[in-house]
């Protein structure tokens, strides 16, 4: 017997529960592919049942701080899950790095740069998409990518901002906006054609740790729990890693 079968079924031996309960996650939009293929997974292993809301870290985090009835929250930074914790709206001793963020430059048209730096300080392009850094933080890696490269004052005008990582990706993939800086899970999860991509340097931005905790609304959820724990999972971490995600 394999180890990933073993860790499945000792999962499922520990987290079984008396009665089946629904768990409710709110889901950094960059996490949604892998999301998909994980819920399937926990709830044949647990007999649980999951409701997964998306979003920019920064709107869902707005979202729990107004009462929003979330169990799980699933960021896509350490800041705003250890800002949980502070405030207590979630449960001290639960948030861990559930995976490693990666940024890209992407396009779903093939051979629109050799060069990406190149391409970017050329300005070859009418619009570029980001995920708004104020809210995103992979809209806030886009921003000091550009800075780093002295491109943030002189291509802002061009920049199209979405409320999140996913509506940055799709103003790109419905071909709205000429290039755009993404996730690079997306990028693997894109079923068509690759396109150019350039996957961008982790030195050039601040490291995308993305966490998970359990909070407040969830404390007595045995589905939230066994759900965090899933995450920690090998059948889980092949799932994230199998997006392009980086795991401890």
């Amino acid at each position: 017997m394999n180890r990933l079968t073993l860790s499945g079924l000792m999962f499922m031996a520990l987290s079984l529960p008396l009665a089946a309960e629904d768990v409710s996650v709110a889901v950094a939009a960059n996490f949604t592919d892998a999301t998909r293929d994980i819920v399937p997974l926990f709830e044949k292993a647990s007999g649980h049942t999951v409701k997964v809301s998306f979003g920019s870290t920064g709107k869902l985090y707005a979202q729990i701080e107004h009462g929003a009835p979330f169990e799980v929250f699933l960021s896509a930074d350490s800041k705003h899950p250890q800002l949980a914790e502070n405030t207590g709206l979630a449960v001290d001793g639960t948030r861990f790095t559930y995976a490693f963020g990666k940024l890209a430059l992407w396009s779903p048209k093939a051979d629109l740069f050799d060069d990406a730096q190149a391409y970017l300080k050329a300005a070859e392009f009418k619009r570029a998409a980001i995920a708004n850094p104020k809210t995103a933080p992979y809209g806030l890696a886009a921003q000091q990518v550009l800075e780093r490269l002295g491109l943030w004052s002189t291509l802002r005008a061009r920049l199209v901002q979405g409320d999140s990582i996913a509506q940055a990706f799709q103003f790109v993939a419905t071909g709205n906006v000429e290039v755009g800086f993404v996730a690079l899970s997306q990028v693997n999860a894109w079923k068509t054609s690759e396109g150019s991509v350039w996957e961008i340097p982790q030195e050039y931005y601040t490291p995308i740790e993305q966490q998970g905790v359990l909070l407040e609304k969830g404390r007595d959820s045995a589905a939230a729990r066994a759900f965090l724990e899933f995450l920690k999972s090998d059948a889980a971490r092949t799932v994230i890693t199998g997006y392009g995600y980086g795991v401890k």
